[in-house]
């Protein structure tokens, strides 16, 4: 089919690289803006801009839709469907109903549950059981429009937002290319979302990512686990001076223990905290300026004294 790829992030390239060996016809890809990163704030293009041109493929990377060129220009590519993988911008109806069979979308959750900009983190976040991704086909509403096809993915005890992206984005890379294929024989059967169920997906917040220890350990590991490894839930404990270094989590599990919320209760070979109920077993961790480390070594070189409570 003759189309446009609409993606910015790494979760998005899988999908991408599937079109191509497909044999689709990729008349354009739309990737949001070059960012500038690093020391020398250099622009750097997106993961799908940055797959986009080693595959020689053209990249469109408009601010917005709103000028009536863009409009223009994304009407005159003659598309028969448009694909949307984590784009990260608002599409007007004018760019929806452009493509003969409009704009499809691949969505990390099982709709209407989790409609939003942070679905997998949230569904961990949760303590869900399921979550799945999906091709929807795009409406004006916010995640609103009638699924086309569907693969459910269990989430485990130990999985963390890393680990539920990869996943989801590799069963996307197959389920988009089957999507069109079942769309150029006309034997898709749309479903509408039920209207119950519906919960949002809101973009995370930095505010949320401090570890409350006035939580029981169970919701605690979900929430750590949700935004891991990015980016990331912290808490803070003190150096040698008594300064307090920012420490993310990355990893833990729930234990048997109990203290003051905060009080740590094992300090050598692993980091176990107190919470409101239960205790924590960090297995990893990243100190403010290093890089991820076992639990153990990084209290060889940053120690957590025994018994005080962490805030």
């Amino acid at each position: 089919m003759r189309l446009a790829f609409m993606g910015t992030p790494d979760f998005a390239v899988p999908v991408l690289g599937e079109l191509i060996a497909a044999g689709h016809e990729i008349a354009a890809v739309y990737s949001q803006p070059p960012r500038r990163s690093g020391r020398g704030q250099k622009e750097t293009p997106s993961p799908v801009h940055q797959f986009a041109i080693e595959h020689g493929l053209p990249v469109r990377t408009p601010l917005n839709f709103k000028a009536q060129e863009e409009r223009d220009a994304f009407a005159a590519l003659d598309l028969e469907v448009a694909v949307v993988v984590a784009y990260g911008l608002i599409l007007p109806k004018a760019i929806l109903t452009a493509p003969e069979y409009g704009c499809l979308n691949l969505h990390g959750s099982l709709l209407p549950r989790w409609r939003g900009a942070a679905p997998i983190n949230r569904a961990i976040m949760a303590g869900d059981d399921v979550s799945g991704i999906q091709v929807m086909q795009m409406e004006a509403g916010l995640d609103t429009g009638p699924v086309l096809l569907s693969e459910t993915v269990a989430i485990a005890p130990d999985e963390t937002a890393g680990t539920l992206h990869d996943k989801l984005s590799r069963i996307g890379a197959d389920l988009m290319p089957r999507t069109l294929a079942a769309l150029s024989r006309g034997a898709l059967a749309p479903q509408e979302q039920p209207e119950e169920g519906v919960t949002y997906a809101h973009k995370l917040s930095p505010e949320e990512t401090r570890i409350n220890w006035d939580r029981p350990a169970s919701e605690i590991d979900a929430h750590i686990r949700g935004l891991s490894p990015f980016p990331g839930a912290w808490f803070e404990a003190p150096d040698k001076t008594g300064k307090l270094t920012r420490i993310k989590a990355l990893m833990c599990h729930p234990v048997d223990g109990s203290g003051q919320p905060g009080q740590v209760l094992e300090n050598e070979d692993t980091l176990i905290v107190a919470t409101q109920k239960g205790a924590l077993s960090f297995s990893r961790l990243q100190r403010a300026g290093k890089g991820p480390q076992k639990t153990a070594d990084m209290l060889r070189g940053f120690a957590i004294d025994l018994n005080i409570v962490l805030p």
